[in-house]
């Protein structure tokens, strides 16, 4: 009998909290600085879509202030109010199929929420009805074909974590996600009458962070991508193990960010 894979997934939900952290602790600067480029500060009411994660709300928090408002949903918002100040209220709920929370805002934002959503159109024109005039709408959301490579090395190592990667490709596919949507979101902001639209994109080449990142992705997913036949067993082994000894740099999708006014 074969030994057991040393990579098994040993406990779900504290894998998915970590990459929750990961994923903070990686993008939280990125958003910070274009909140900041917006001009959110003190007084500020915001909208926080599909939250996911205390760091976020605290930054937003932190941001605007006592005299603020910061309202977070999320399909299942547990977890998302521990610890937060009084002017932040978590709220549960779906904003492709729900009314917005009573408004309207300043800041309507959400980051990585919409790749998947599958009704994202229905989402950001409810976003976009949350706005107050002169309110701002922040999307930022990866674009995992605009760069789709994992590692930017030549070497065998790096060569099966782009398989991996054309793999997760594939998978969002299927499940009605769109890999692509990251430079698709200011034409969409354009169509909804928003103006002043702008967008850029952060790409970071090596962080320590997107090595834990990807860990944390592939074990999470890895029975999905073996049940849809897209990759074996012994390849997801052979690339986490590759991770752990350092023979390969991966780097993350660009984190497009696209903002615009609502007149």
């Amino acid at each position: 009998m074969d030994a057991p894979s040393p990579y098994l997934m040993p406990n779900r939900d504290a894998l998915a909290r970590e990459r929750l952290d990961a994923l903070g602790a990686l993008f939280n600067p990125v958003t910070r600085r274009r909140l900041t480029g917006i001009g959110v500060g003190a007084g500020w009411r915001c909208w926080e879509v599909g939250a996911g994660h205390s760091s976020l709300l605290r930054l937003l928090a932190d941001a605007v202030g006592p005299s603020g408002r910061v309202v977070a949903t999320d399909i299942d918002p547990r977890g998302m109010g521990d610890g937060q100040p009084d002017w932040v209220e978590v709220l549960a709920g779906d904003v492709a199929r729900d009314e917005p929370p009573p408004g309207p805002f300043e800041l309507v934002h959400a980051r990585l929420v919409l790749t998947h959503v599958p009704e994202r159109e229905a989402a950001l024109a409810t976003m976009v009805s949350a706005l107050a005039p002169g309110g701002v709408l922040l999307i930022e959301d990866a674009d995992v074909s605009l760069q789709p490579l994992a590692s930017l090395e030549d070497t065998p190592a790096a060569a099966l974590a782009n398989k991996i990667r054309s793999s997760f490709r594939l998978l969002l596919t299927r499940r009605d996600a769109e890999p692509s949507f990251g430079r698709s979101i200011p034409g969409h902001m354009v169509d909804l009458g928003l103006a002043d639209v702008r967008a850029d994109a952060w790409f970071p080449l090596v962080d320590p962070r997107s090595t834990r990142i990807e860990q944390l992705t592939v074990t999470l997913l890895r029975n999905q991508l073996e049940d849809a036949g897209l990759l074996e067993a012994e390849e997801i082994d052979a690339h986490l193990a590759n991770l752990d000894a350092g023979l390969v740099q991966v780097v993350q999708p660009p984190l497009v960010g696209a903002w615009g006014t609502r007149t």
